[in-house]
């Protein structure tokens, strides 16, 4: 007999140790290299379709109209020329005017924007009043309107006053702030320490010397990214200025590219140097302040 203290042995024979089978490393290596291969496939179509059309239009402008009537559009151009270009800005209905108004137009709502925005931005992030949030978060909520249904009541006010067909009209409507400049700038400038305010404050800074020595240096990265993001969307606005606007003489850049379509609507090559005219300068604003528009890209996300 065995006493309690003594422990029995087990009936059941323990089972041999099998060492596990090492997966094979071949496969795995070929598995990882599919996926990689097939991401860049994936890419590489999305650049393709996303650039295709940019590229085409390129071609298009610097190609002869001869070689594109004989060619057809997907030839290269050979030689390149610049007769399209030459064209836009020496025909009675050029781009001269239109490249004008619309560089004018930017640089007017670009100012009012950002003054604007970064004053009311600062309001919400830092000062106290009755009301600030409930009035933030309204101000807000004109981001959920689409633009398409305020712009007969703009049309009207627009003509009761007699500002139709004018400059005015192109910038009023947008030159005093935008809600989501404000919405991300605010966001930002409460991340500001509230340990350098008070020593400004405590220097003898008044809030706009506050604001601009400290807040909006701080918040560089974010305040570019929203230059860029005013200048790309007013510089392709397109239906305002079509509504508002009648003739060639406040006639913008975007306008002035629907209408040679239908004014040359065999002559693909003009019509193409219009299209690659109207995206340049926002190809070169892109490539310039990409580092930029990154940073206050990583810069949000983190906050």
């Amino acid at each position: 007999m065995t006493t309690p203290d003594t422990p029995t042995e087990s009936a059941t024979p323990a089972r041999p140790h099998r060492p596990r089978r090492p997966r094979s490393t071949g496969s795995m290596q070929a598995r990882t290299l599919a996926g990689y291969a097939g991401t860049y496939v994936v890419l590489a179509v999305a650049a393709v379709l996303t650039l295709g059309p940019f590229l085409f239009s390129v071609m298009t402008a610097f190609t002869s109209s001869t070689q594109f009537a004989q060619e057809g559009p997907l030839a290269i151009p050979a030689p390149p020329v610049i007769d399209n270009i030459i064209e836009l800005f020496t025909s009675a209905d050029g781009f001269v005017t239109p490249v004008a108004v619309t560089v004018q137009m930017v640089a007017v709502i670009l100012v009012g924007q950002m003054v604007f925005s970064v004053l009311a931005a600062y309001a919400f992030a830092q000062l106290r009043f009755p009301g600030r949030d409930l009035l933030f978060w309204v101000y807000i909520a004109t981001l959920m309107v689409p633009q398409v249904v305020v712009v007969v009541p703009l049309y009207l006010m627009m003509s009761e006053m007699g500002l139709r067909n004018t400059f005015w009209a192109l910038i009023l409507p947008f030159v005093l702030g935008s809600p989501y400049a404000i919405f991300l700038l605010r966001e930002n400038f409460r991340g500001v320490p509230s340990e350098l305010m008070d020593a400004m404050r405590i220097d003898g800074a008044g809030t706009l010397r506050l604001l601009w020595h400290l807040v909006v240096p701080l918040n560089r990265p974010i305040v570019v990214t929203l230059v860029l993001i005013t200048v790309v969307t007013h510089w392709n606005n397109f239906m305002w200025p079509m509504v508002i606007t009648s003739g060639p003489e406040w006639r913008v850049i975007t306008v002035a590219t629907s209408a040679l379509q239908s004014q040359y609507n065999n002559n693909w090559t003009l019509v193409m140097a219009g299209t690659t005219l109207a995206m340049l300068p926002l190809v070169i604003l892109m490539i310039v302040f990409q580092k930029q528009i990154t940073s206050s890209v990583g810069d949000t996300t983190m906050r």
